[in-house]
């Protein structure tokens, strides 16, 4: 039964992704390192290799088609490219909007929160080289964002996508879009628990942290999975997802106060952001709501015939 399947990947999935934090953790690991880098990257990659140990070692199938592997370039490739630095644009303005929080063009923010990691000559380098540059580092972190998602940040996000916009959509295509997306992100936030309990995106609050990214990735995960379908391709999810990734340092440089609970993408101001952004495609198709994952609609692009167990 398809549910087999599900279970299988998951479990998978979380054993081998749990497992590799725990060996880290036990071996004196610290996220903020090389070989955290290192843990995080390979971190990313372990839903494609459950997807190929099931479908491909276990049951036999064939994968390109059925789950989207598709370099065919259509508009939603674009929308996909465009969204997240436009979502990173609005967490930034609705940032300005927290108490305690400000404009700083000169990055004090962004100096500050490093200001613990390195010292104080390497923080007036850093302000220096700031001042110094042709362009503001805003614009290069942007202009840099769009480029990595298109191409490294790309790669990366396709070892997640392949199986959580990938696979698990087929597994539940019977299912209404919106109930997808919530369990799908559900499920994608929870595994990323370990992470955020090292540090990951919430490093002044690690435990509130794996909630707050439990719920961002419910609030992400219409969106990556409405371009998925629309584009007929997990790769424009992956160009999504990379480019999410590259953009995201956007929403805070030019940021002063609050805490990785508020500002930025990944706090209170990006999840607004998003529900901005949900709305908008909800208007763009009202009909998202009422429909299901399989062929025949949100663009047709899964295939309702299940595979045999």
């Amino acid at each position: 039964m398809a549910s087999n399947r599900t279970a299988r990947f998951l479990f998978i999935t979380f054993l081998i992704n749990f497992s590799m934090v725990g060996l880290f953790v036990a071996f004196g690991g610290r996220l903020d390192s090389t070989a955290g880098f290192v843990l995080a990257t390979v971190y990313m990659f372990i839903p494609t290799l459950s997807v190929l140990i099931v479908e491909k070692l276990i049951h036999k199938e064939k994968i390109k088609k059925p789950l989207g592997i598709s370099f065919r370039i259509n508009r939603w490739f674009f929308v996909a490219w465009l969204v997240p630095p436009l979502v990173a644009g609005t967490a930034f303005g609705i940032s300005l909007l927290f108490p305690g929080v400000s404009y700083s063009p000169e990055m004090e923010g962004i100096l500050q929160k490093y200001a613990g990691q390195l010292t104080p000559e390497q923080l007036e380098q850093m302000r220096s080289a700031a001042e110094t540059m042709p362009v503001h580092p805003f614009w290069i972190t942007l202009l840099e964002g769009l480029v990595a998602g298109l191409t490294i940040n790309a790669v990366a996000g396709f070892g997640e996508e392949l199986g959580w916009r990938g696979f698990l959509p087929r597994r539940l295509q019977h299912m209404s879009f919106f109930k997808v997306s919530l369990l799908i992100g559900f499920i994608w936030g929870v595994w990323h628990s370990p992470l955020i309990l090292l540090g990951h995106n919430y490093p002044q609050h690690p435990q509130f942290g794996v909630l707050m990214m439990t719920i961002w990735c419910m609030l992400l995960t219409p969106l990556f999975l409405y371009v998925r379908l629309k584009s007929g391709s997990v790769i424009a999810a992956a160009i999504m997802h990379g480019t999410l990734n590259g953009t995201a340092g956007a929403a805070i440089i030019l940021v002063r106060g609050g805490s990785d609970l508020s500002i930025g993408v990944t706090g209170l101001a990006g999840f607004i952001a998003l529900a901005i952004f949900i709305g908008l495609f909800f208007i763009y198709d009202s009909q998202i709501a009422k429909e299901k994952i399989m062929r025949g609609t949100i663009g047709g692009a899964l295939d309702s015939q299940e595979s045999s167990p």
